[in-house]
């Protein structure tokens, strides 16, 4: 297995890492200060889920950049792309720190896009991340960090910094999957 698919793994090994952290009840402590106050567990799944996140294009990059491109690497790397983000959605729901229809939409919009890709592969294409795929996956990274560490720094400043990252990923979300349908149209069959 080549170095590339080993990042990939990683990310998803690092999945349930990260829940462990955030739905265990462990009694790490917190942190407060000035009215912030933020539980260790948090800190920990932040900084893990930071790291499982900047492996998404460092896996691509080096797979690329040493022509180790393969079959395992271009289904693993989605896979774990959305088990990483649903598995933190769904976990952010349980918290109470997401509504359910959010983490519904955007994990709906990420089977549907799978869906399609599957549907390309058959047909003997790739599908490659649109520029709109591509922002929504960092504008999602972003809300999540935001939730992950309740607001930080924003908090300070009574700026609802996590209340627009939700509302702006949500949006973004729905509108790559319309542009990925749109842009794939002739890979649905309409009988």
């Amino acid at each position: 297995m080549n170095l590339a698919n080993r990042i990939t793994l990683a990310r998803i090994f690092l999945v349930p890492v990260i829940m462990f952290f955030l739905l265990i009840k462990l009694d790490l402590g917190s942190i407060s200060f000035a009215g912030f106050s933020i539980t260790y567990n948090q800190v920990v799944a932040a900084l893990i889920f930071i790291v499982a996140a900047s492996t998404d294009g460092l896996d691509g990059y080096i797979a690329r950049k040493n022509k180790i491109v393969t079959n395992l690497g271009k289904l693993l790397d989605p896979l774990a792309d959305k088990l990483l983000v649903a598995a933190v959605l769904i976990s952010l729901v349980e918290m109470d720190k997401l509504n359910a229809l959010i983490a519904i939409v955007i994990i709906s919009r990420e089977f549907a896009v799978t869906g399609l890709r599957q549907v390309a592969l058959l047909e003997g294409s790739v599908m490659a991340a649109s520029k709109w795929g591509k922002w929504k996956t960092a504008i999602q990274i972003t809300m999540i960090i935001a939730l992950l560490i309740n607001n930080f720094p924003f908090t300070f400043i009574d700026f609802p910094f996590d209340t627009i990252a939700i509302w702006t990923s949500a949006t973004v979300t729905v509108y790559s999957g319309v542009d990925y349908f749109v842009k794939n149209k002739h890979l649905i069959p309409i009988e």
